[in-house]
């Protein structure tokens, strides 16, 4: 007696009629800042000689990666506030589920990436330009998306195929993949396991990177005799080292657990960390922590004679 589910219901977060129209002001205020904030961090990096690096350019490219992974989410969450259907057809759940794991796994490799590059930087200065070329660093920015698109392709193809009979409300705000698992009526047992070991082989391994690299430049710079050497190579990971700290721990929460430990509301709430705050947030850090970013928009934005 199974019937196919033409769309869901997103239930979201329960507000009062008072709250809905602050709610939806901020989210929108939020979501405007996001865009305009990792723009300007594109449009300084490609107006400024003394950015074109590899770790600016793997920056840019982080940049338009968070302007596509909170479009993906928030203008649909900013009208639900709205809405009193707070529909979503299968398909567009499909592709929305899609799209966000793909730029979530992309993002998660392309911090590795940025770690690396800190390590090379520091640890082998000498030979950074040429293992660092423009080629290489083409060809990791492709690789992070493939990865990404490809982690993303396998889990859709074991979602998209589950049958969810009449149950058609969604305990979330978006199109997510475990209250997808949850309200699923077929075994999704191979699903979960799937979903399960690529969201630690994905999280995991450049986790695993990150820290490695990180040991690697710690032990480097502790070695510089100078106070001063060491807090200007200190600084140069300040930035990235925060950004990672921010999404690794919200989405290590969400992401990294069997079903049978996911509970709604805390879910919910650490979702909007990672798809609300941190990519607000991490334009900020790396302009208010990073003193060439900081150079490089005065001397955009400043009209000099």
């Amino acid at each position: 007696n199974e019937t196919k589910v033409m769309y869901f219901i997103l239930l979201g977060f329960p507000t009062t009629a008072e709250l809905q129209l602050l709610l939806f002001s901020t989210l929108l205020l939020v979501y405007l800042l996001t865009v305009l904030e990792n723009f300007l961090i594109i449009l300084i990096i490609r107006n400024n000689r003394s950015l074109q690096t590899p770790m600016y350019f793997f920056l840019g490219n982080l940049s338009l990666l968070e302007i596509w992974y909170v479009s993906v989410i928030e203008p649909k969450m900013i009208i639900d506030v709205l809405s009193h259907g707070k529909r979503i057809s299968f398909q567009g759940c499909m592709t929305q589920l899609y799209f966000f794991v793909t730029f979530v796994c992309t993002e998660y490799i392309l911090l590795a990436v940025m770690a690396y590059d800190r390590f090379v930087a520091i640890c082998k200065p000498l030979r950074y330009p040429l293992i660092m070329s423009h080629r290489f660093c083409a060809q990791l920015i492709a690789g992070c998306w493939m990865c990404g698109l490809t982690t993303s392709s396998i889990k859709l193809s074991f979602i998209a195929q589950l049958s969810y009979c009449d149950v058609d409300k969604i305990n979330h705000y978006f199109c997510d993949i475990s209250p997808l698992l949850n309200i699923s009526c077929s075994d999704s047992s191979l699903a979960e396991l799937v979903d399960f070991i690529l969201a630690l082989m994905v999280i995991m391994v450049p986790l695993c990177t990150v820290v490695a690299s990180y040991i690697c430049i710690m032990f480097t710079v502790l070695k510089i005799p100078s106070s001063q050497g060491r807090q200007k190579a200190f600084s140069t990971c300040s930035s990235h080292l925060t950004v990672v700290i921010l999404f690794y721990s919200t989405t290590l929460f969400t992401y990294a657990h069997p079903k049978l430990m996911y509970t709604y509301r805390a879910n919910k709430l650490v979702s909007v960390l990672y798809t609300v705050l941190v990519p607000l947030l991490n334009p900020l850090i790396y302009c208010l922590r990073n003193k060439e970013v900081r150079f490089a928009m005065r001397k955009t934005f400043t009209c000099r004679r």
